[in-house]
């Protein structure tokens, strides 16, 4: 029940923000529609440049948020418990770096919701291009970050916290926790430093369910993204090679120029173009 109830208001927040935005559109447009001629002939030029900017934004926020909640019913996120608005936010940043060239074509992006308990499932592995999910499950988070609560996080060297934001997973090693899968922070101070930081994603014994059965809580990293042990290799194996992974944490004092609705909608026109062929080769 409680899961039907939040999808209901989900929808409705949706048709209130297409309601909200229609109404802006409306005005500034009208005239232009229903009598094009009769203002410019009596030298009445509309004056749109400043509003036809702003509506033109409302324009791509209503587009983009209608791609977003379409994959957000079609891959049944509530059933996993995982916040529209998270989501949101994080399909807003995967788009946003595949047009900037920084993602591969695998069409994976890997959410951590720090604003859940550690004893909670509060990591999925989403694959955007086949509408599935591939891993939900536990997730550390710093040791210095909190308890049982993620609550602080640092880009800091030696802070031994957790960093928020938006990265891109590259190659993957193999180390003292076993196979490990090297980040790249993409928001300048907020996790920049994570490569220098050592904050990598890689396997734990403190990250299962059986140590929270145990101790009452999951352990906590060194400000890793630390994953179960036993399933970290399928999921590095799923993740690898340049994909998006987004940290949300609910810090208000957290911005990101990938937040950014413009070069979401052209990320994803750009991700819904067919692959070019090669150019033909022709002998004689």
């Amino acid at each position: 029940m409680r899961k039907n109830v939040r999808k209901k208001s989900i929808k409705e927040r949706w048709r209130r923000r297409k309601r909200k935005v229609g109404k802006r559109l409306l005005p500034l447009f009208a005239p232009l529609i229903l009598s094009p001629s009769a203002s410019i002939g009596a030298g009445k030029y509309v004056s749109i440049e400043r509003d036809t900017k702003n509506n033109i934004t409302a324009l791509k926020v209503m587009r983009f948020e209608q791609v977003s909640f379409d994959l957000y019913t079609q891959m049944n996120l509530t059933a996993s418990d995982m916040s529209y608005d998270v989501f949101n936010n994080a399909l807003m940043g995967y788009y946003s770096l595949y047009n900037e060239g920084r993602l591969s074509g695998k069409g994976i992006l890997t959410v951590v919701d720090f604003t859940k308990s550690s004893n909670e499932k509060r990591l999925w592995v989403l694959d955007l291009n086949n509408r599935q999910v591939l891993h939900n499950t536990y997730v550390a988070h710093g040791r210095n970050s909190g308890n049982v609560q993620a609550q602080a996080f640092s880009n800091e060297h030696k802070s031994f916290m957790s960093s928020v934001g938006f990265y891109v997973t590259d190659e993957v090693y193999y180390g003292k926790h076993g196979k490990s899968l090297r980040l790249d922070g993409m928001d300048e101070a907020f996790n920049s430093n994570a490569r220098d930081r050592a904050v990598v994603m890689h396997g734990a014994e403190y990250a299962t369910e059986s140590f929270i059965k145990q101790y009452g809580r999951l352990g906590r990293s060194l400000g890793c993204p630390a994953v179960p042990l036993g399933e970290h290799e399928s999921i590095i194996d799923a993740v690898k090679g340049k994909t998006a992974l987004y940290i949300h944490a609910g810090d208000e004092s957290y911005t990101s120029p990938y937040l950014d609705h413009a070069n979401a909608v052209a990320g994803y026109i750009a991700s819904m173009q067919p692959t070019p062929l090669p150019p033909a080769e022709f002998s004689i």
